[in-house]
Parts: structure tokens; sequence; C-alpha cells
């Protein structure tokens, strides 16, 4: 029998425990919405971590031992230590693989990663359709060619990130508004999907097809193997 593929799941926790209406979407925290659908699939072990934890829920035992991590953050991203950015890019760079959720994009995490300012435009309150342009793709695997969202924070063009190795999604708003809201990445020897719908303030992450995207994408960033990233101290010549 195959190993489990071993996900673990840091949610900053915030608005869940800070605005009611929010709880109230997410009452065991927008990190147990998300492992209680990924721990539905046989071949997959959730852990979840916090922000308030020691180490921020961030430690080097801990990395060791996921194969995919999944963030999602928003109110407090610059309060990410530089040692839990440390720690997350070696393990990326060594082959971790991670699923940037919603307001993550803007995390010290990605931004360190990416190397761009990770900026867009945006607005509270409109319409989604997500459209599936690659749908070849692993992570576009049973989804269907466009997703309504009825409720959805807009992101927009222009989003000031590197070239991707793949759009997957695009997203739609009624506004007006397009946005590529599916994109994957590779850093070192990891892989890196970053997927936009996900508001705290609507139920977006109780969607099927929400949920089946994020599935496919933990397991198309499972690693091929894991080794050793290079040490912070060696010098480039």
């Amino acid at each position: 029998m195959s190993k489990p593929l071993r996900v673990t799941v840091w949610n900053e926790f915030v608005h869940e425990r800070e605005l009611p209406e929010i709880r109230a979407v997410y009452p065991e925290g927008i990190h147990g919405c998300l492992r209680s659908f990924l721990e539905k699939e046989q071949d997959i072990t959730v852990r979840c971590v916090t922000l308030d934890m020691p180490n921020q829920g961030i430690t080097q035992e801990l990395l060791d031992n996921t194969d995919v991590l999944i963030w999602w953050s928003h109110a407090r991203q610059e309060d990410i230590t530089d040692e839990t950015v440390r720690l997350v890019r070696n393990a990326v760079h060594s082959g971790m693989g991670l699923v940037a959720l919603h307001s993550a994009h803007f995390s010290r995490i990605m931004r360190d990663l990416l190397g761009t300012t990770m900026t867009l435009h945006w607005r509270h309150g409109d319409r989604e359709k997500l459209w599936c342009i690659d749908p070849t793709h692993p992570i576009a695997q049973g989804v269907p060619a466009c997703i309504d969202i009825p409720e959805e924070e807009m992101y927009g063009e222009c989003f000031d990130i590197p070239r991707p190795d793949d759009i997957i999604f695009i997203g739609w708003f009624a506004g007006g508004q397009v946005f590529r809201s599916g994109v994957t990445f590779t850093r070192g020897r990891g892989k890196i999907f970053y997927f936009q719908p996900g508001h705290e303030e609507a139920p977006v992450y109780q969607h099927p097809d929400i949920q089946r995207i994020i599935i496919n994408a933990v397991r198309w960033a499972e690693p091929l193997c894991r080794l050793p990233a290079p040490p912070d101290n060696v010098e480039e010549h």
C-alpha cells in the first residue's frame, strides 16, 4: 500500500475568531472546512496549524513531514517572521508542494518565492464566473467548463506575477474585470498553485467544484522526491 499524501493546512485564523458573520460561514475555521473535504479522500491525511500556535505553526519537523502545504492568510500578512518564510521557502525548493489560496497571493511566502509585488485590483462584493481554459491540466480533471460563484471578492488585472508555467482558470466578474484565477509555478523542485476564489465572507470552499480543484491541486503538487534544499549561506560565483 502506498504512503498517504500528507497535507498541512496553514490558516491565519483571525477573521473567524474576531468576526461573528465570518464565524457563521466557517464555524470550524477555514482550515476546518478545507480539512473536512480533504480528509474524505482515502489517500490524503490532513493536519491543521494556525498563526497563533508556537513558531507560527511552522517548524522544520512539520515541513519535513508535509508533502503539500496549503496557505490561507489575509489580515496579518506582515506578521509572518523571516524564519517562517525561510523554512517554507527552503521546503518548496526541496520539493514540497504549495497551494496558496485567495488573499495568500500577498503573503510574505508568495512574494519571497515569486519575487514580484503580487499586487492586483480588488473590490468587495461581486459575482464571478470561473472559466477553465486548460481542461487537459491535471488540476482541471472533473471540473466543469464554467463555475458560477454567486458571491466573491473581485480580483482584477493587472496581477503583478511572473510568467506562470500554466494558466488553468480565468475569472470573469460581473463588473467586467478578468483575472488569472488559477496559475502554476515551479520554484526549485517544488510545484506552486495559486487559486483566487475563497473570500472569507462567502461559503466558496463549500462549493463541490471548488473542493475538486483544491483536491486535484494537492495531488498535482505532490513531490516526486524530496531532497535537501541548498543551505542559505551558499555563495554564488
